[in-house]
């Protein structure tokens, strides 16, 4: 959990306020620098929820990402795809999970030059593990009820739709509302 601000105003409305008055209206402003609050917020809550298994968030999704996989494993090229991240830190997660016993790499049969990421028997007991802390803590998203979460998902999907995250609509075939 952060250390709380504590402040005695929002400092992002006091900025809003500000930047109406020197250069106009700007909600795009407003809206970015709450997001980019949002992420450090959640970020650190869901940090301290994984730190207690060795994990950081970006290593948690790591290992989520192989447990979906049929096999456990995948190409390191397939992982920093998936999880929309420079292969330099593909590698280095990929990394740490393997000094600390949740992962093992070896060559990929199927490429020459690749490398695929295992989960071992104790990466998917750490996974089940801190996935069931980060449910009981809802994500760091416990203000919000379901339906505000899929209305937020709903809010933030057009931007990733624009920056061409994915094809078509996107869901595999599948509806495009989320289920709780």
């Amino acid at each position: 959990m952060p250390k709380p601000l504590s402040l005695p105003f929002d400092p992002i409305a006091r900025a809003d306020d500000l930047w109406k008055q020197r250069w106009g209206s700007a909600p795009s402003m407003a809206a970015i620098t709450s997001i980019m609050r949002a992420h450090q917020i959640l970020l650190a809550e869901v940090d301290a929820v994984v730190k207690p298994y060795g994990l950081t968030f970006a290593r948690y999704e790591a290992l989520v990402l192989l447990t979906f996989s049929r096999a456990g494993e995948l190409p390191m090229s397939k992982i920093g795809e998936r999880l929309m991240v420079h292969p330099t830190s593909v590698t280095n997660t990929v990394d740490r999970l393997v000094r600390s016993g949740l992962v093992t790499k070896r060559p990929n049969p199927n490429d020459g030059r690749g490398t695929l990421a295992s989960i071992t028997d104790e990466g998917r007991a750490v996974c089940d593990a801190a996935t069931r802390d980060l449910m009981a803590a809802d994500f760091g998203l416990g203000v919000y009820d379901a339906d505000e979460c899929r209305e937020i998902f709903a809010l933030l999907r057009p931007l990733r739709v624009a920056a061409r995250d994915f094809e078509g609509d996107g869901t595999g075939g599948r509806s495009p509302r989320m289920t709780g």
